[in-house]
């Protein structure tokens, strides 16, 4: 029986997940953290990531101890403590601040179908990261990162393009990753065996 399922995401022990949304075959792993985030399907996360306010596309993959969405504090204020925001932790007679919640939740990230965010990479808030890209680990991504690019370092600035000219534009013609789960598992010794072009020339 297989581990991971169509109908509910695999929650590892310890996970927290709040007002958030899966697809099919979706894992979340050991003391993730995962708030106010769509997984869609396929997409997962290792153990200790911290993903809030955002997008996975289908078939990301998230190593351990990333942060994606990392939330802010309002420095421009005469203080960017907790208690300006979480007010009702500190006086019983105190109200939260609502806006500032609804703010800092509306400022999201993208994260593009079968991308790999590297072990304790930081993607900063409103920043979109293409299909197919790769940010190396420990990278601290500010800006956008445009399809099948592999960036790294803090911050991170593009190293090299994932494929050879002309194969990222196929690829993302075919969108396999929109294929079904029988067609993917009919596919699978493919995705094994042949390299990108290969498997291009098969399946266009």
């Amino acid at each position: 029986m297989p581990k991971l399922s169509a109908a509910a995401p695999f929650v590892h022990d310890g996970a927290e997940v709040t007002r958030s949304t899966f697809g099919a075959y979706c894992e979340v792993g050991k003391g993730a953290r995962v708030s106010n985030s769509e997984f869609m399907d396929y997409a997962y996360c290792d153990q200790y990531a911290d993903i809030a306010n955002t997008t996975l596309g289908k078939f990301a993959n998230i190593a351990a101890f990333t942060r994606i969405g990392p939330t802010d504090h309002p420095y421009k204020n005469a203080s960017l403590h907790h208690f300006l925001y979480r007010s009702s932790y500190y006086w019983e007679d105190a109200e939260d601040d609502p806006a500032f919640f609804a703010a800092r939740s509306a400022r999201r990230s993208t994260i593009g179908h079968d991308t790999w965010v590297g072990h304790g990479a930081i993607i900063k808030p409103e920043v979109s990261i293409g299909n197919g890209a790769i940010v190396a680990s420990g990278a601290v991504v500010t800006k956008d990162v445009a399809p099948y690019m592999i960036v790294a370092g803090v911050p991170a600035t593009p190293l090299r393009a994932r494929y050879p000219d002309g194969i990222a534009e196929r690829m993302e013609a075919l969108a396999w990753w929109d294929w079904s789960h029988a067609t993917l598992k009919h596919a699978l010794t493919d995705f094994r065996a042949l390299p990108a072009e290969a498997f291009l020339e098969k399946y266009e």
